[in-house]
């Protein structure tokens, strides 16, 4: 493989694994294995008050859970793992820099 058609590869390999994940959550979405993701974002916001920065959905076990970052409003980090079916907090923890 020439290099410059290697490298267009290399970067166009981020935007195929964002759309991948996006598609793999609309269609655990569409089959009710998920709740909506401002289900979501509301349960963080009531259980850590803040902006959350950054969001993952991964499956675990089985599980489909959401990572969520979230600034909270003593502008300290928090990581938030939440049951994406229930909605239950399954932990919060703090991030010590």
């Amino acid at each position: 493989m020439k290099p410059l058609a290697l490298f267009l590869i290399c970067l166009a390999a981020p935007a195929w694994a964002k759309d991948s994940a996006h598609d793999r959550a609309r269609y655990a979405l569409e089959a009710g294995e998920i709740l909506p993701l401002s289900d979501i974002l509301q349960a963080a916001q009531t259980a850590r008050p803040g902006r959350v920065i950054e969001v993952e959905l991964d499956r675990d076990d089985g599980i489909w859970i959401y990572e969520l970052e979230l600034v909270g409003t003593n502008g300290q980090l928090y990581e938030i793992e939440i049951n994406a079916a229930t909605g239950v907090i399954l932990e919060i923890e703090h991030e010590d820099e």
